[in-house]
């Protein structure tokens, strides 16, 4: 039987994708060949614990902080993950085609070791890179950070190429690299410089919520207050500036011109200040609801008209394939993953301009594409129904399922 070892953090991450990865994950490779292990660093309790929970053995390796310590934050970790290293070692008895994946950055040196101490095959999974985030997105901004000497660039670009290294010597080391798109395996090889051979493409897949019984859909607007004339658009992520959510929210003043009996309600938690800002003018007409529960955000996928994801970068987009598998119409940037994960038959798509020093959404055509929709309900139906169609197709965790089940095979 094979071994895999899924190492999670505690990291914010843990609350959106990574987090979600790892549960679909677990839960598309149960009742395999495949004995599941998730490895929990940094966890909060107070010392080394095993669980066993549905067919996944869980982990937990607590921090270690010595305030004494004269060792810097990298010497820190490294020390951590040797730490990691012996526990391991003393505790995995059955060795049998081991294979360790990582799904943070900062691994290098436990891969290293873990290949050191260990007849194994290890796997790196690009949930994200640091620079998308904290430049949007903008290649041709890395490229240029990049072209620097070190004395050359500020304090902010010295941590993107620090970053950046960190990345480039984890995928250097894996024997594999997963992606979830073919935009995320051009920048591994253009900016990273790995053998495309090194690289598989495996999207992401969910689970079928969308085929559970359908609430009713007047019950639920009642309960969230929603009036029967008032059109619901939705955004559901976290509230930071990659997610392009201050572009949308100027659409959306622009959209309330024309269509009045609209509403912006945006499910997640992060910055609020910033976008309350933003919205001011029109803060009657947006819900801020705050991080949900998979329960409350089905049911507004449910109650919503039309779902926009305006991020500037997205590395694949699960709010968008949960869009996608409650029927629900969407609007979406023509950016990284969301390009090749939403096509033309189930969203409508707006550009994403890149400037060298900044990343932009054109707020009127994004204006024009929501305005359609809702002049449109029939042609919004039917690319709802096209959604679903392609999230069972390409994202249901049966497919995912297949896709991983192949790819450990092939280790």
């Amino acid at each position: 039987m094979m071994n895999l070892y899924l190492f999670n953090d505690t990291d914010s991450a843990a609350i959106y994708g990574i987090g979600a990865y790892l549960i679909e994950l677990t839960d598309a490779l149960k009742n395999s060949d495949i004995k599941i292990h998730v490895v929990h660093l940094r966890s909060n309790r107070p010392k080394f614990e095993i669980e066993q929970t549905n067919q996944v053995e869980n982990w937990f390796i607590p921090a270690i902080r010595n305030e004494s310590s004269s060792l810097d934050a990298i010497q820190e970790v490294e020390e951590y993950f040797k730490n990691v290293v012996f526990l391991l070692r003393m505790h995995i008895k059955d060795t049998n085609d081991l294979i360790f994946q990582f799904n943070y950055h900062q691994c290098q040196v436990l891969a290293k070791e873990l290949k050191a101490v260990f007849d194994c095959k290890t796997v790196a999974v690009v949930h994200y890179f640091k620079w998308t985030l904290d430049l949007h997105g903008n290649l041709h901004r890395l490229n240029s950070i990049k072209a620097k000497s070190e004395n050359e660039r500020t304090s902010f670009e010295h941590l993107m190429y620090l970053a950046y290294e960190y990345e480039k010597a984890l995928f250097e080391e894996v024997d594999r690299v997963i992606a979830f798109s073919q935009t995320m395996q051009y920048i591994l090889v253009q900016a990273y410089q790995i053998e495309t051979n090194k690289i598989s493409v495996i999207p992401n897949g969910l689970h079928d919520s969308g085929s559970a019984p359908i609430t009713d859909r007047e019950c639920l607007r009642n309960k969230w207050r929603i009036t029967e004339k008032e059109s619901i658009i939705l955004f559901a992520g976290r509230l930071q500036s990659v997610k392009g959510l201050n572009f949308l929210i100027s659409a959306f003043c622009k959209v309330l011109g024309q269509f009045p009996d609209c509403r912006l309600m945006i499910a997640g938690n992060g910055n609020f200040d910033i976008y309350m800002q933003e919205a001011k003018d029109i803060c009657t007409k947006i819900t801020f609801t705050g991080l949900l529960g998979k329960k409350e955000l089905k049911e507004l996928y449910q109650i919503a008209d039309i779902g926009v994801v305006p991020s500037l970068f997205e590395t694949f987009g699960y709010v968008a394939v949960e869009m996608m598998m409650h029927e629900l119409p969407i609007v979406v940037t023509a950016t990284s993953g969301l390009n090749e994960l939403v096509d033309d038959t189930c969203g409508l798509k707006v550009p994403v301009i890149e400037h060298p020093n900044k990343v932009e959404v054109d707020i009127d055509i994004l204006t024009e594409k929501i305005l359609y929709l809702l002049q449109h309900p029939k042609d919004a139906r039917r690319l709802g129904k096209n959604g679903r169609e392609r999230f069972l197709n390409l994202y249901s965790s049966d497919v995912f399922r297949r896709n991983m089940l192949d790819f450990y095979t092939s280790l």
